[in-house]
């Protein structure tokens, strides 16, 4: 994952609801198959087993962010420990592994990003700086403005 894309997402986490939290996880986890398919492909197996690392680091949150108590969860769960199973398939070079993860993956991602904007839940992360982004003089580049960079910033205790 290149650093502005990890700065993206770190930005999106910064100030997304918890619906919206699951739908960057579902959106790494994918970027991670993604650099999983190119190492396999290249033949590198360290970049292989980092990127199926970083993908089971994805599933793990997904799963720990389940709530048992409804019903689904139990569901999701099954579809969870079935991608992490995948993912050893994938890095034991068993072909086809990582799409069939992907088509689990993506009917997911797309639910959860069509009901995220019905969560009334504020960003999860309190206390977070302000980002406004949008184009300024510097010939058509995007800068990023902090708002409230000093007085409030950090955790509370």
């Amino acid at each position: 994952m290149t650093s502005e894309c990890k700065q993206q997402f770190t930005l999106r986490i910064a100030q997304a609801n918890s619906t919206e939290l699951i739908v960057i996880l579902y959106e790494m986890l994918l970027c991670y198959l993604d650099e999983a398919e190119e190492a396999a492909e290249s033949g590198d197996a360290e970049a292989l087993a980092e990127a199926v690392r970083k993908s089971r680091g994805c599933l793990n949150e997904l799963e720990q962010s389940l709530h048992m108590e409804y019903e689904p969860a139990g569901n999701l769960l099954q579809l969870y420990l079935y991608c992490a199973k995948k993912l050893v398939h994938a890095q034991a070079c068993k072909e086809g592994a990582l799409d069939e993860i992907r088509r689990i993956i993506r009917p997911l991602h797309d639910a959860y990003e069509q009901i995220a904007p019905q969560n009334p839940g504020g960003p999860v992360m309190g206390n977070s700086q302000t980002v406004y982004a949008g184009l300024t003089y510097g010939r058509g580049m995007l800068t990023e403005n902090m708002a409230d960079q000093g007085a409030n910033r950090g955790m509370r205790v």
